[in-house]
């Protein structure tokens, strides 16, 4: 076959062109850092780099969860620790009214379980983020009303949970009626009725809105009898405050260990995260130390078949003739 100085010419072009094609990959890698830029360059790298990058997305959604529910957790907590307090307190109280003192202590004791009782009923309003942390999903609503009773149903009241991983959920609130007890049902057989067609049904613990809270009842109750100098109503209650203290107890414990759990699954999430940030940097990261002695590899063999192709291809008659 006769070869012309047309077919060494554009075969030169071609191989020229291959070789800028790599120099400028090349060039590429080192402006950008990343082994591709293109799915083309490489398309398992880039499926693999796709999966790491949504797992990393879904683990920050995670943590944004899990550090809400912490601080929910956190909020709850406080709140339970200080009507933990107010009933120590009022405990204290009751022990110290033995029937002993003056008319004017009376009054005193009498004046600090009232303003306890206010502390409580804002504690049962407590809010994080503007949501009422007392009254399950209703967060627009509080947990009662100035005057103590419910503002909810407790029957509506339903947990609230928080994705914080793959088929992982955490409850973070603590339901008010659990807290704060109720006075309409409470130790009362359950009962079902048909109202207009309805069915109403009662269970023991229930709160029900318009009607007093059990402990705010309590504080209530004390205040009357101190009121009233009514001796074995101060002592009962000190058996009624001793019930609420160990709930309080059991509902912090329950608290507490949430929130462990929420700082160990942060720690988790940010572990797992950093092992896919290496994955990805290992996936997509160049290596500039081998892609500079590559690109330099082809610089030299692109001079080379320039050099080569200048000599080899006759660009006239008279070099021709020569």
């Amino acid at each position: 076959m006769r070869v012309t100085n047309s077919m060494m010419s554009n075969r030169l072009l071609m191989n020229l062109n291959k070789n800028l094609l790599r120099l400028d990959k090349h060039q590429q890698k080192l402006s950008t850092g990343k082994k591709f830029n293109m799915p083309s360059d490489d398309p398992i790298g880039v499926s693999k780099s796709l999966e790491l990058n949504t797992a990393r997305s879904e683990l920050e959604q995670y943590k944004k969860n899990a550090e809400d529910a912490l601080s929910w957790l956190e909020i709850t907590e406080s709140a339970i620790s200080d009507i933990g307090d107010i009933l120590q307190r009022a405990r204290e109280l009751a022990v110290s009214a033995d029937g002993t003192e003056t008319k004017n202590d009376k009054e005193k004791i009498k004046a600090e379980i009232d303003q306890l009782r206010e502390q409580l009923i804002k504690l049962a309003n407590i809010t994080y983020s503007g949501k009422y942390i007392f009254s399950g999903f209703k967060t627009n609503q509080a947990l009662l009303q100035d005057n103590g009773t419910y503002n909810i149903d407790s029957r509506d009241a339903e947990i609230m949970k928080f994705n914080v991983g793959v088929a992982d959920q955490v409850v973070v609130n603590i339901l008010g009626h659990k807290l704060f007890g109720a006075t309409t049902t409470e130790n009362a057989p359950p009962y079902n009725t048909n109202l207009d067609g309805v069915q109403v049904n009662m269970n023991e613990g229930d709160a029900i809105p318009g009607r007093k809270a059990e402990l705010i009842a309590l504080f209530e109750d004390f205040s009357y009898a101190l009121e009233n100098n009514e001796q074995t109503r101060i002592e009962q209650t000190i058996a009624r405050i001793d019930k609420h203290m160990e709930n309080v107890l059991s509902l912090r414990g329950e608290i507490g260990a949430k929130t462990n759990r929420m700082e160990l699954t942060i720690n988790r999430i940010d572990n797992d995260y950093l092992n896919f940030t290496k994955l990805l940097s290992k996936n997509e990261d160049a290596d500039l130390a081998e892609v500079i002695m590559q690109f330099k590899n082809d610089e030299n063999v692109y001079r080379a078949a320039l050099s080569t192709g200048a000599k080899a291809i006759q660009p006239s008659l008279i070099d021709f003739i020569r």
